[in-house]
């Protein structure tokens, strides 16, 4: 499975804010020196093997957060904000004003948007989002808790708050990944 270099761009973007050019610069020079795959420019429209993208992301929790593992739910929420706030790549998501047809249509497109394998069920039922991951390659918990976290925020910007569970993970040993989100003020 690989992952579209958008989320490399939008992490390049936000650390340069937080932290400065050179310190980002810096950072992907320690990166390719440890693997070589970092070298190479990565582009919105590269293709980087998931196990690449979980490499980067760890370093960039190493070298920026002090390895805090909560990170990766900040993440997934900056993700979701540079994906569909206004200017975003993927706003066009948000012009349904129907949960409904958000849910069970956008956030599964969101998902083939940013990924070329595994496949995405999102329903709502009685005011509940189920998200369900199958054909996803990787444990990693820090991982499932930053997709947790962007559709968290997802329908965050969509107007609704929500609780998140992770109901079936890769991590707890089951064959996918079910996130159950409970709605509020809906």
């Amino acid at each position: 499975m690989n992952i579209k270099g958008t989320v490399v761009v939008t992490a390049k973007t936000t650390i340069i804010e937080a932290f400065g050019e050179e310190r980002w610069k810096s950072f992907m020079a320690k990166l390719a020196a440890r693997d070589n795959y970092f070298s190479k420019m990565i582009m919105s429209v590269t293709l980087i093997p998931v196990e690449k993208h979980v490499i980067f992301l760890d370093e960039l929790a190493k070298e920026f957060f002090n390895n805090d593992s909560q990170i990766y739910k900040m993440f997934g929420a900056v993700a979701a904000n540079f994906a569909l706030s206004p200017g975003g790549l993927y706003q066009s998501s948000l012009l349904t004003k129907d949960i409904k047809l958000f849910v069970e249509t956008a956030l599964p497109k969101l998902w083939t948007t940013y990924t070329d394998g595994g496949t995405v069920n999102a329903r709502l039922e009685n005011n509940v989002v189920y998200f369900k991951i199958t054909g996803y390659p990787l444990t990693s918990a820090n991982y499932e808790n930053l997709l947790m976290s962007y559709y968290k925020q997802a329908l965050k910007i969509f107007g609704k708050k929500s609780k998140a569970t992770m109901v079936r993970s890769i991590t707890m040993g089951h064959d996918d990944i079910l996130f159950k989100y409970e709605l509020k003020d809906s």
